[in-house]
């Protein structure tokens, strides 16, 4: 069964650290969650805008990049944005929408980080982290109940991203039938990306131990670590350390 939760009540799950709020910003079907140490709703919104802008632009141009599920060509004279969401698709073999929310909240994190050190941008489930502190990101069985295992994200390794994908949960597409794959990298894109092409291609329990395999190469993509989850088979590799909330 789909589970589908657009009021994303996990959120309240969410504990931010000393001295430090937390948000929502939303512009139509974005939906963004930051923590930071001072309330920056205004210059997110009108930074969420103008990304927002640019993507709707380049999509009105060119259909097939909002469509394709494959990668598409390069285009040296998009915006930044699209650059790093299509060179993103290209290294994972899939279409550049795969990785639209992790590249939304790399670009929100880094354009905000200069106005508060912490700041973490969660869009959908894929997070952007600068930090000063060791945080804890939350694995969610069920996205209405509290998380019982998290990953350590330590400060020294931040700026960093942590993206999941899931056959599911949630209202992204996905061709497998993982219950849950989670990506970190240093770049929002490749580890949205990285976490729909794996999520892909889980079709049943055996592919955990494909997706071992592909260990080598997706290091050389820019792959820090992955989770991945299917009934009561997990397999964690990589910069994952898990704890117990």
């Amino acid at each position: 069964m789909k589970h589908l939760n657009y009021v994303r009540s996990y959120r309240n799950f969410c504990k931010p650290a000393s001295g430090e709020t937390t948000y929502q910003v939303v512009i139509e079907q974005s939906d963004l969650f930051v923590t930071s140490r001072v309330n920056l709703k205004s210059e997110v919104l009108d930074r969420l805008n103008k990304i927002r802008q640019d993507i709707k632009g380049y999509i009105f141009l060119h259909p097939e990049f909002a469509t394709s599920l494959n990668p598409i060509q390069e285009n040296p004279d998009a915006p930044e944005i699209i650059k790093n969401m299509i060179r993103a698709g290209r290294i994972m073999d899939v279409g550049p929408m795969a990785a639209v929310a992790g590249a939304i909240s790399q670009d929100i994190a880094d354009f905000a980080v200069r106005l508060s050190p912490d700041i973490l941008v969660e869009n959908g489930g894929d997070i952007f982290i600068h930090s000063t502190k060791d945080r804890v990101v939350g694995l969610l069985p069920h996205p209405d109940e509290p998380a019982v295992v998290g990953i350590k994200i330590d400060r020294g390794s931040t700026p960093c991203a942590i993206c999941a994908s899931s056959a599911t949960i949630g209202h992204s597409l996905s061709l497998g039938n993982g219950d849950l794959v989670v990506v970190k990298s240093k770049s929002g894109a490749v580890a949205d990306a990285a976490a729909t092409a794996l999520c892909n291609i889980m079709k049943n329990k055996k592919s955990i131990t494909k997706l071992n395999r592909l260990r080598n190469d997706l290091e050389k993509k820019g792959i820090l670590g992955v989770l991945a989850q299917m009934g009561d088979n997990l397999s964690v590799w990589g910069d994952m350390e898990l704890t117990v909330l």
